[in-house]
């Protein structure tokens, strides 16, 4: 081989890839394959059947969907459908003082009918030939809150009446967050003046509307303008072809809003159309301000017209006979039980008792002393000229517990008074003293002498740790923190409450010591489980009244005031659940109104709106566990106040409650019907053995600190307090826990040992708890409303 001559290895030689058959002509094709058709594989056939079935299937679920859609349209305004459908709901709602709901109504009703008559206040029925539907205005006169909200639970729709010249004031502000708070059906928004907006900032204005109504109502895209024809049709429209919002806490409840009401002696006939589920003779309705009643018949009530026949013309139909009670299967109105004195029987110590107790262990005086010469004792050195007492404070060098702190202070201390003293002269002024060993013991519970303060000293000194500055309010700063009192034993002053190891797993009985409104309510052994029970039976009752029919309730033992009470709001009869009557323990998920500034302290007096009830309570608050655990004892933390951005469970007693339904806490102010929002929430759970532990803080000052064991003032002023409150643990601060020793002098000053080192700024801590309950609730009434004096010279 010559060299310089470069070769290329043939393994390096570039092999061009082979054309495949698909590249081939058509020709090429028939002639390789000499009349024979080749059969499609397998795979491609599965292919093209999977690619044609699945667009088929796409269009199927499509078509699917389309037909459930329009089917649940139908069904859902079905009951409004026909000559003698019931009638759309319409409740009308002022924001603004300027603006009226009743010539937002007329201007509606001449929308479909030029020519028509302005409706009459109140509660008024149009027929909608144009849309083959009927529709019921209610008319809600302006700050009437209690009115509205219980015309707005009835309602199909919310029709919010806005001004253009005269912005929402802060009651229409509570109203629309009450009513966010308690459930909203389908809204329309209008904008209502006395004159016609300026073409010019006619669409500023409209969308400055729309922009505040979507912050309360986020699905709103349109505000019409009751000045503009076109606008005007299109809302009405709107209203008659729509499909009605569905409130959650509707579902399976019965309501009537009221066409006719009489009254004759103690039974009220309520004429409508029976809404929601069927209704059942057998429960119990809710009058809103009145209470719940009995149902004695149900007739039917046709439409007021006349019958075209020859033999019966001119006369009316006579109502039949739908429903009456079943006495073995119909509610009571038996709320709570009586407690029996004797068979609830709880064992109260005596005074005696309380006197001598001492929190589950024995007195001190209980304890034999050791007789003389059977504690052994040795000899201990200390220098010459310390007492006693001083040298019980001086641990021995094999404890590894010198301070080189109060070396240094000795030191300088002789120095001054005698001068530079050698250490070897100072170790040898020592004199021996006999010692018991448990007095060396930091456990043992020997008792040493102890010097107090004078009087005026230790006043001063508890006035300027009591007067201590505070950076935030008491309760936010220093949580659950009480200073003890002087005029009464600490041991007597928090006799009822206990201390705890453990918060969330000490064991806590939920049925001892229960208060006397325990003994009224009811408890379920399973409520889940009931609840299932009652909304099957509702789907499996076939005697109820089906949606839709106008039938006449007969209630019995219904006081006048019903009828007569608040005429410019329509009465509206709510159907109630078995067992809804009966009163039990209530927990509510509640959090504060980011717009209310007052203070919202457990048991202060509120208004509960829950469903169509409205119950006047006394609310305690509790922490609610993340995720709704109850932990191992079911023990909560009692809290005194409801702060802002804190979720807390709201406690009290009250009807039962099935499903999640919305609450609302109110606030009555001077004016009745302008009420603060304080909070809102839904239903929890009707849990009786919800453990709500309130906790009381007793602190204590170090007075002096060596180490582990330091001297604590303050927290108790006198020794038996102290040996009462001895077997509880304590905790600082920093994070530090320990125990009391022994008690020091006759000040309450005692001695503490902790489980490491602790700092002269910390502060000593003691927790004891006491179970608290809420307060009985009431029915909340309105007050009643007089009528203005031109309607009562009418």
């Amino acid at each position: 081989m010559t060299e310089g001559v470069h070769h290329h290895r043939p393994t390096l030689k570039q092999q061009n890839k082979a054309f495949k058959s698909k590249h081939s002509t058509k020709s090429s094709l028939k002639e390789a394959a000499k009349g024979r058709y080749a059969r499609k594989s397998q795979k491609a056939t599965v292919a093209s059947n999977t690619a044609a079935r699945s667009r088929l299937e796409r269009r199927n679920n499509a078509k699917q969907v389309q037909v459930r859609k329009r089917q649940a349209l139908i069904s859902a305004t079905r009951i409004f459908n026909g000559v003698d459908g019931a009638p759309r709901i319409v409740a009308i709602v002022p924001l603004t003082e300027d603006v009226s709901s009743h010539s937002v109504a007329s201007a509606l009703a001449r929308s479909l009918d030029p020519s028509a008559d302005d409706v009459s206040e109140g509660l008024c029925k149009i027929r909608a030939e144009r849309f083959k539907t009927s529709v019921q205005f209610i008319s809600l006169p302006y700050k009437r809150l209690y009115a509205t909200l219980d015309a707005c639970k009835a309602a199909d729709y919310v029709l919010f009446v806005l001004s253009s010249e005269v912005e929402v004031d802060t009651w229409g502000d509570t109203l629309l967050r009450t009513l966010q708070a308690q459930g909203l059906p389908e809204v329309v928004s209008v904008v209502s003046s006395s004159s016609p907006m300026d073409p010019k900032e006619k669409t500023s204005i409209l969308k400055s509307l729309l922009s505040f109504i979507q912050y309360f109502v986020p699905n709103q895209s349109r505000v019409y303008d009751m000045h503009s024809s076109p606008d005007t049709l299109n809302a009405m429209r709107e209203l008659c072809e729509g499909k009605p919002g569905d409130v959650k806490w509707r579902e399976d409840r019965t309501w009537i809003l009221s066409e006719r009401v009489e009254w004759q002696d103690g039974t009220l006939a309520v004429t409508g159309v029976v809404r929601g589920a069927a209704l059942s003779a057998n429960r119990l309705v809710h009058l809103p301000n009145h209470g719940d009643f009995q149902i004695s018949r149900i007739m039917s009530a046709d439409l007021p017209r006349r019958v075209k026949s020859d033999h019966a013309e001119g006369m009316d139909v006579e109502p039949i006979l739908l429903a009456e009670p079943d006495s073995s299967s119909a509610d009571s109105l038996v709320s709570s039980n009586d407690p029996d004195d004797m068979a609830n029987e709880q064992t109260w110590p005596t005074e005696e008792e309380m006197r001598g107790a001492f929190n589950g262990f024995d007195p001190p005086e209980a304890i034999p002393k050791a007789e003389k010469g059977t504690t052994p004792k040795h000899v201990r050195k200390i220098p010459k000229g310390m007492s006693e007492y001083q040298a019980a404070w001086i641990v021995d060098d094999d404890d590894d517990d010198v301070d080189g702190e109060q070396e240094s202070e000795q030191k300088d201390e002789n120095d001054s008074e005698h001068g530079e003293v050698d250490l070897q002269e100072e170790k040898e002024e020592m004199v021996e003293m006999l010692v018991d060993d448990n007095e060396l013991d930091t456990e043992s519970r020997r008792s040493v002498a102890f010097q107090d303060l004078d009087a005026e000293e230790e006043s001063r000194q508890l006035v300027s740790w009591r007067e201590r500055k505070r950076e935030e309010e008491d309760d936010a700063a220093f949580p659950d923190e009480i200073d003890t009192p002087l005029d009464i034993a600490a041991r007597t002053r928090f006799q009822r409450f206990r201390g705890l190891r453990s918060f969330r797993t000490s064991p806590w009985d939920p049925y001892e010591n229960l208060p006397r409104d325990y003994a009224r309510i009811f408890q379920f052994e399973d409520y889940k489980r009931t609840e299932r029970t009652v909304r099957r039976r509702i789907e499996q009752d076939s005697y109820g009244i089906e949606p839709g029919m106008r039938v006449t309730v007969y209630l019995k033992n219904v006081p006048r005031e019903a009828m007569t009470q608040n005429q410019s709001a329509p009465l509206v009869l709510f159907g109630l659940m078995q067992h809804e009557h009966k009163k039990t323990v209530l927990n509510f998920i509640v959090q504060r109104n980011t717009e209310y500034n007052g203070s919202v302290r457990s048991k202060d007096p509120l208004i509960l709106c829950i469903g169509p009830q409205r119950l006047r309570v006394n609310p305690i608050y509790s922490q609610h566990t993340r995720g709704g655990g109850k932990g191992v004892n079911n023990v909560h933390k009692f809290e005194r106040y409801l702060r802002h951005g804190v979720t807390n469970v709201a406690t009290t007693y009250g009807p039962v409650i099935f499903g999640k339904q919305p609450c609302v806490l109110l606030k009555e102010t001077e004016d009745p019907q302008a009420p603060e929002l304080v909070a809102m929430g839904a239903f929890l759970n009707p849990d009786t053995a919800r453990i709500i532990a309130k906790r009381v803080i007793l602190t204590g000052h170090l007075f002096k600190v060596h180490k582990k064991t330091a001297t604590v003032r303050y927290m108790f002023f006198n020794p038996d307090d102290v040996d009462y409150f001895k077997p509880i643990q304590l905790h600082t601060k920093y994070g530090r826990t320990g125990h009391i020793r022994e008690s020091l002098g006759t000040h309450g000053y005692f001695k503490a040992h902790f489980d490491g080192p602790v700092s002269q700024m910390d502060t000593v801590c003691l927790s004891l708890y006491k179970r608290v309950y809420p307060k009985w609730s009431e029915t909340w009434k309105e007050q009643a409303i007089e009528p203005p004096s031109d309607a009562m010279e009418e």
